[in-house]
């Protein structure tokens, strides 16, 4: 008798597990917790060239990487085309060993361009040759957040970016919940009424 009450005893508590209660609703933890190091040493960066920032993918997250660009960033030029440019040929360009060692990668792919806007556009658009929607939504995370934090972007976190069709341009926000979920679509926020002087 007495072997019979413990295990039933035994079996009500493995049927309690530790106290934790099972649920049928889903749980949002957040991304999964990443064993990469997502830290470049500095060592590793060339000593030539323009310091840049660049938004690459690691850990299933946005990190951003400085780099140098034989291209200068000309943030006193004031011309965000030519910046714009600049961080795209980063962000095409394959992560180096010590990027990939510590986990970057990069998932803009060429063909890939980008140039100013045209009449009617607000002013500061970015015309990509390729229609944003289109892109892998982590590659379009990436120009968003990249060109939002350089003198490519609108101000406040924010890129006016469009395709080569006829749709008109949205204004991208990079966010820190875009960085941690660089799958999702990136937010979008009101875009200006002010139209951009024509290009050449």
């Amino acid at each position: 008798m007495r072997l019979r009450t413990a295990a039933m005893v035994a079996l009500a508590l493995l049927a309690t597990g530790c106290g934790i209660r099972t649920t049928s609703v889903p749980v949002d933890a957040g991304a999964a917790p990443s064993r990469v190091p997502c830290n470049v040493p500095e060592a590793s960066s060339p000593a030539q060239g323009v310091p840049v920032r660049a938004f690459l993918v690691c850990g299933s997250q946005l990190e951003p990487v400085d780099r140098r660009s034989p291209q200068p960033e000309d943030k006193a030029s004031g011309d965000p085309v030519r910046t714009a440019s600049a961080l795209l040929a980063q962000l095409l360009a394959e992560p180096s060993e010590a990027e990939r060692q510590a986990g970057f990668t990069t998932a803009v792919r060429a063909p890939l361009s980008v140039a100013g806007g045209r009449a009617g556009d607000p002013e500061g658009t970015l015309r990509l040759s390729r229609q944003p929607e289109d892109l892998a939504p982590a590659a379009l995370s990436q120009l968003v957040c990249t060109f939002a934090g350089s003198s490519a972007g609108a101000g406040g976190h924010t890129v006016l970016l469009a395709g080569p069709g006829a749709y008109p341009p949205k204004r991208y926000r990079c966010t820190t919940e875009l960085r941690e979920r660089p799958e999702s679509a990136p937010p979008t926020a009101a875009v200006p009424s002010a139209p951009a002087t024509p290009a050449g």
